[in-house]
């Protein structure tokens, strides 16, 4: 009832409500508390308070386009069947043919969990020869695999969606050709680039965080933005216990990879990152460098101080990863603090 009236005071404030419509509000939610232990949304309440939870999403250097957070209510699906539609729908609207739309789908309060990290995302296998594909889903890529998915064995396999309803046991859906576009990764100068055979998919739908409003809890609320290119190109293809491409790449470039002081890591990420957003905007599909985003979310901070709001933050997650000192980020000191509506991380149903 705290968490309640915390929510709904700010939010109905925030929207302009008069204080009668908020104390009526109110006393419907006591009510619906007392006799059933929890309390329903209105759409609009749901709809706000995921836009809100962007908003306080401490980690995301995107927040300046929150408003624009189109909310999907699937709160009265009952199947794994109903769900897997809702989950394709949220897939097909999200990607727009490239043009990214920041969606999230919301489903029921209890017993509705997606098992991916991300709806989106590639296998990874442990195998004699060394590992194949990505490193961060060999667990999950072992989950599918007990449960019935059979393995390709290749370096960029979209792994199925896996959803478990009503503690039912999990099922496994294939993500149809037609609703997936992945980019191709070439490079503007480097020829031999193409030779890699890199590639990575278009939308980063989160799927694996709990999103709470007003106490109310929705373990099954995948959300996605557009993707910042030091996500795919320092991050995901870059990281050593990831695709670790950069000593392949520096080798290609002719650099000295067996000295630090020759910055070959340096310069290799950085054309691996020139690879990404070229490849991106050739195929026309959304993304945004790291430099735009920071000023982008400078004008995020400037409109939330017009609105008389501290911006909190996490430092390590807002500076990008690549010439961090080169944004204004780097050089502020944000407060961590924990504001709700938001996003939290729940524990894996697999592990």
């Amino acid at each position: 009832m705290k968490e309640a009236e915390e929510f709904i005071s700010s939010s109905y404030r925030e929207r302009d409500k008069s204080e009668d419509e908020i104390k009526k509000r109110l006393a419907e939610i006591k009510v619906q508390i007392e006799q059933k232990g929890s309390y329903h949304h209105t759409p609009e309440e749901l709809e706000y308070g995921a836009k809100l939870a962007w908003r306080n999403s401490n980690r995301c250097i995107g927040r300046l386009f929150w408003q624009s957070l189109h909310v999907i209510d699937k709160r009265e699906i009952d199947t794994e069947e109903e769900m897997m539609t809702a989950l394709f729908e949220h897939i097909d609207y999200a990607t727009n043919e490239g043009r990214i739309r920041p969606t999230i789908t919301v489903f029921p309060e209890e017993d509705f969990r997606i098992w991916n990290h991300q709806l989106i995302r590639y296998a990874g296998y442990e195998t004699e020869q060394g590992i194949i594909g990505d490193p961060d889903s060999i667990s999950f890529t072992n989950a599918c695999i007990e449960l019935g998915w059979e393995p390709q064995y290749g370096p960029f396999d979209v792994l199925p969606i896996v959803i478990q309803v009503k503690n039912r046991p999990p099922v496994f859906y294939d993500i149809p050709k037609h609703l997936l576009i992945e980019v191709p990764l070439e490079h503007p100068d480097y020829e031999w680039f193409k030779d890699l055979q890199l590639k990575w998919y278009a939308v980063p739908i989160i799927s694996s965080m709990k999103l709470e409003i007003g106490g109310i809890t929705y373990p099954a609320a995948p959300f996605n933005g557009w993707y910042m290119g030091t996500e795919i190109g320092a991050r995901n293809l870059a990281d050593d216990d990831r695709y670790n491409m950069l000593p392949k790449i520096g080798s290609l470039m002719g650099l000295d990879i067996e000295s630090h002081a020759s910055l070959w890591k340096d310069r290799a990420l950085l054309e691996l990152n020139v690879a990404v957003l070229y490849s991106y905007k050739k195929k026309g599909v959304s993304i945004v460098d790291h430099h735009t985003a920071a000023q982008q979310f400078k004008k995020f901070e400037q409109k939330e101080m017009e609105q008389g709001r501290q911006v909190t933050g996490n430092w390590t997650w807002l500076i990008p990863p690549l010439a961090p000192a080169t944004t204004h980020i780097f050089h502020k000191p944000y407060k961590n603090e924990i504001k709700k509506p938001n996003f939290f991380y729940q524990h894996s149903p697999y592990s």
